[in-house]
C-alpha cells in the first residue's frame, strides 16, 4: 500500500525543495518497526538538507527525525515491542556496534553510523521505519506535540550543554533561540545556570526571558557578565569569535549544529588563551536520549510548539528559515497528536 511522503528534491530554489509524492513504503528489516506517523518536528538539520548544505545520502529521501507515532507492523527478530504501543524516532538510526568508537560508548562517532532523514527515509511520510533497538519510549507525561522536539532538539541540546562543561550555578550563554535552544534553556534554569542569550528575533528574545533569562540582546551583543559557557545554536560562523570573547577564563563553548559556516581567523590572545576551550558536538548516542526524556520529565520541560499540517511541510521550513518560528514548528498527521500516551 503506497504513502505520502515530503522528498528531498535537490532543486535550489526554496519553493521546490519539497516535493509531496505517493510511494511505496520502505521495506522492513527483520529487526525494525513500522509506525503510523502521528507528528514530527522540523528541525534545522531538515533545512540544511533541503537547501543543498547538508549533502543527501541518496537521491529523493524523506527527512524528518523527530518523530512520534504507533506501531503498525513488528519484523521478526523483534520481541519486546508491541503493536499500537507509542514510540519515538531520532536522528540516530543505526551504528556499528564493533568500531572502538561504539566499544567505548561513543556511537555517535561511529564512522558507518547511519541517519533517520538522511541515510533512510524520516517522518516527513505518512509511515517511517526504524530499528528497534534504536526507538525510544515516549514517558506518558509528554503530549505527541510535546515529545516531537525533545528527540532531536532536546538530545542535542543536552548534550551540548554537557560538552559545554558548565559549573553548577555557572553563567551560560546561548547564541541563536530556536527549537533546540529554548529546551536547553529550561534544563539550564530548573539547574541552577544563570541564563543569557543573544539571538536575532525580538520573539526570541522575548520566550527567553519568559523561560528565565538572566538578560537577552542580539546575536553579536557582548552579554553584561563574562560566561562559563556557552552553547552556539545558531549555524553562523561568525558568531564563534564573538562567543569565545564573551567566555571567562577556562570556559567552553561548544558548536551544536552539524552545518555552520565559515569560521573567521581567530586570534590566539583575545580568543583562545587562558585555557578557553572551543568544542563541536555530533549527533549523539541512544543513552544521551534516555537521559534527555527523564531529565525533562523530572524537570517539567515543556516544548513551545507551532503545530503545521502534513501538507504544509514546504511552509513550515520556510518559516523557521527566515526566523519566523518561536520554540519548535511540528507537522501533525495523526488525530492523536495532542494525546499523551496514556490518553490513548
Amino acid at each position: 500500500m503506497s504513502h505520502r511522503a515530503w522528498v528531498v528534491t535537490g532543486e535550489a530554489s526554496p519553493q521546490h525543495r519539497l516535493a509531496l509524492v505517493e510511494r511505496e513504503p520502505p521495506a522492513l528489516a527483520p529487526d525494525e518497526v513500522r509506525l503510523q506517523v502521528d507528528v514530527c518536528g522540523v528541525c534545522r538539520t531538515d533545512l540544511h538538507l533541503a537547501a543543498g548544505e547538508l549533502p543527501a545520502k541518496r537521491p529523493l529521501v524523506a527527512p524528518g527525525h523527530e518523530v512520534v507515532g504507533r506501531v503498525v507492523e513488528v519484523g521478526a527478530e523483534v520481541d519486546d515491542v508491541t503493536l499500537g504501543e507509542r514510540l519515538g524516532v531520532a536522528w540516530l538510526r543505526r551504528t556499528c556496534g564493533r568500531c572502538r568508537w561504539c566499544r567505548a560508548g561513543a556511537e555517535n562517532l561511529c564512522p558507518r553510523s547511519t541517519y533517520t532523514g538522511w541515510d533512510a527515509d524520516g517522518g516527513y511520510a505518512e509511515t517511517v521505519t526504524v530499528p528497534a533497538g534504536y526507538a525510544y519510549r515516549i514517558p506518558d507525561g509528554f503530549t505527541d506535540l510535546e515529545a516531537a522536539p525533545l528527540l532531536c532538539a532536546g538530545i542535542i541540546g543536552y548534550r551540548s550543554l554537557r560538552m559545554a562543561n558548565l559549573p553548577p550555578g555557572g553563567r551560560l550563554g546561548i547564541y541563536g533561540f530556536g527549537a533546540s535552544a529554548h529546551v536547553t534553556a529550561q534544563i539550564a534554569v530548573a539547574q541552577g545556570a544563570e541564563l543569557h542569550v543573544m539571538t536575532r528575533g525580538a520573539g526570541a528574545r522575548d520566550l527567553a526571558l519568559e523561560l528565565g533569562a538572566a538578560s537577552v540582546g542580539d546575536a553579536y551583543d557582548c552579554p553584561p557578565v563574562a560566561l562559563d559557557a556557552a552553547i552556539l545554536f545558531a549555524p553562523v560562523g561568525t558568531l564563534v569569535p564573538t562567543a569565545l570573547a564573551a567566555l571567562a577564563a577556562g570556559g567552553t563553548l561548544a558548536v551544536a549544529g552539524i552545518h555552520l559556516s565559515d569560521v573567521p581567523v581567530l586570534d590566539y590572545q583575545q580568543h583562545l588563551f587562558r585555557e578557553r576551550s572551543l568544542t563541536s558536538v555530533t549527533a549523539n548516542t541512544r543513552a544521551d536520549g534516555d537521559q534527555l526524556l527523564t531529565l525533562a520529565g523530572r524537570l517539567h520541560v515543556r516544548p513551545r510548539v507551532t503545530p503545521y499540517p502534513f501538507e504544509g511541510a514546504a511552509q513550515a521550513l520556510s518559516d523557521l528559515e527566515d526566523g519566523r518560528v518561536d520554540g519548535a514548528a511540528v507537522l501533525v498527521l495523526g488525530a492523536s497528536a495532542g494525546q499523551s500516551a496514556g490518553q490513548v
